[in-house]
C-alpha cells in the first residue's frame, strides 16, 4: 500500500519545532536564557554554532528536553538543505533515502520524548506535553521525508494528541497551534483515496481553514513558533493553494530578518518567479548563492538549487549568471 501522500502530511506536521523566541510574550514555557541566541543562529543558518550551543545546554540541563530539540532542529535544516530539489518551480525537500547519519537525529528526538514523557508521569503539564508533541513531530518529519508512512503516521498522531492536551491544559499556549495548524491544513488537502486510507488507519481529519487560523495565531502569539509558522504557511499557500502574492507577503519578514538563510531566499525567489517578477527572483537566487554556509555538502546543494532555479527563469545567459 503506497501511503506517500499521507506521510507527506506528517512531514509537514513536524517540519520545524521552533524558530525565533519572543522574550516579551507571555508563556507557560520555561525557557533557558540562552534559547533566543541559539534560535537566532539556527535561522541565520549558523547551524554549526547552534549545534555547539545546544550541546552545551544539554550538558548543563541534561533532563530538559529543549536542548535536544534545539540540536535536532539545527540538524534538521541541514537534512532539509541536502535533500531539497528544484521541481514544479520551487525548491522543496520531498524524498530522502534512509542514511546512517540520520540515527543521531532520531536519537535526539527520542531522548527529548523520553525526558518529556518521564516528567509527565510525575506531573501533567502543558510544557512537557508541548515538548513531547514536538519530539514526536520531529520523528514524524524525518519518517515522512524517508517515505516511512506508517512510522510517520504513528508519530504524527501521537504529536497531535500531546498538542491537544496542551490546549486543554493551557489554551493560551499558542505555540501548540503550529503543529495542530499544519496537521489540520494538510489532512484537508489529501486526495479522496488518501482520505479513505486515513480513515481506515484511524487518523483524525482536519480543516484547511482551521489550519490557516491556527497558523495565523501561532504567527501572532507564539513565543517559540511565530516565525516558523510564518514560513510554513507561506510554503503551503505556494505549494497547495497557488496564492503566491499572499505567500510572499507572509514570507517577506523572514528574509528581512534572516538574509543569510539561503532556504528563505530560495523560497522568496520561487514566489517572485511564479508571479512573473523574474528580476526580483534572480536577486533572491543570487542572495542564496552568496550566503556563507559552513557545511560543504549543504553549500554544494544550495549552488545546485540556485543554478536550477535561475535556469528555470529562462533569462539571457549573462543576466542569469549567479
Amino acid at each position: 500500500m503506497n501511503l506517500w501522500s499521507l506521510s507527506r502530511g506528517f512531514l509537514l506536521l513536524g517540519f520545524s519545532i521552533v524558530l525565533a523566541a519572543s522574550p516579551s510574550a507571555a508563556s507557560s514555557l520555561t525557557l533557558p536564557p540562552e534559547t533566543p541566541a541559539i534560535l537566532e543562529k539556527i535561522y541565520s543558518f549558523d547551524l554549526h554554532g547552534a549545534t555547539e550551543d545546544a550541546k552545551r545546554m544539554e550538558e548543563q540541563r541534561p533532563k530538559d528536553p529543549l536542548g535536544y530539540l534545539l540540536e535536532a532542529e539545527a540538524l534538521w535544516w541541514r537534512i532539509w538543505c541536502t535533500s531539497a530539489e528544484f521541481k514544479y518551480g520551487m525548491s522543496d525537500a520531498r524524498r530522502r533515502p534512509k542514511l546512517d547519519s540520520d540515527q543521531h537525529y532520531l536519537a535526539l528526538a527520542t531522548k527529548a520524548s523520553q525526558l518529556a514523557e518521564g516528567d509527565l508521569k510525575q506531573s501533567d503539564s502543558a510544557e512537557m506535553h508541548f515538548y513531547a508533541g514536538m519530539a514526536d513531530a520531529a520523528l514524524a518529519r524525518l519518517y515522512g521525508l524517508r517515505a516511512e508512512s506508517r512510522n510517520a503516521a504513528r508519530a504524527g498522531v501521537r504529536a497531535r494528541e500531546h498538542l491537544l492536551r496542551v490546549k486543554a491544559l493551557d489554551p493560551s499556549l499558542a505555540d501548540a497551534d503550529l503543529g495542530l495548524g499544519l496537521y489540520d491544513y494538510y489532512v484537508d488537502t489529501l486526495s479522496a483515496l488518501a482520505k479513505i486510507l486515513r480513515f481506515f488507519m484511524g487518523i483524525p481529519g482536519g480543516s484547511k481553514q482551521d489550519g490557516i487560523r491556527l497558523l495565523e495565531r501561532a504567527i501572532s502569539e507564539g513565543v517559540l513558533t511565530s516565525s516558523v509558522a510564518r514560513f510554513y504557511l507561506a510554503l503551503n499557500l505556494h505549494r497547495y493553494d497557488q496564492q503566491y502574492e499572499r505567500a510572499l507577503t507572509i514570507l517577506a519578514p523572514l528574509t528581512d530578518r534572516y538574509p543569510s538563510n539561503p532556504l528563505f531566499q530560495l523560497a522568496r525567489g520561487d514566489l517572485f518567479a511564479k508571479l512573473g517578477r523574474k528580476e526580483q527572483a534572480l536577486l533572491c537566487y543570487r542572495a542564496a548563492s552568496a550566503c556563507a554556509i559552513s557545511d560543504q555538502d549543504c553549500q554544494f546543494h544550495i549552488q545546485q538549487l540556485v543554478q536550477s532555479s535561475i535556469a528555470a527563469l529562462s533569462l539571457p545567459p549573462k543576466a542569469g549568471t549567479p
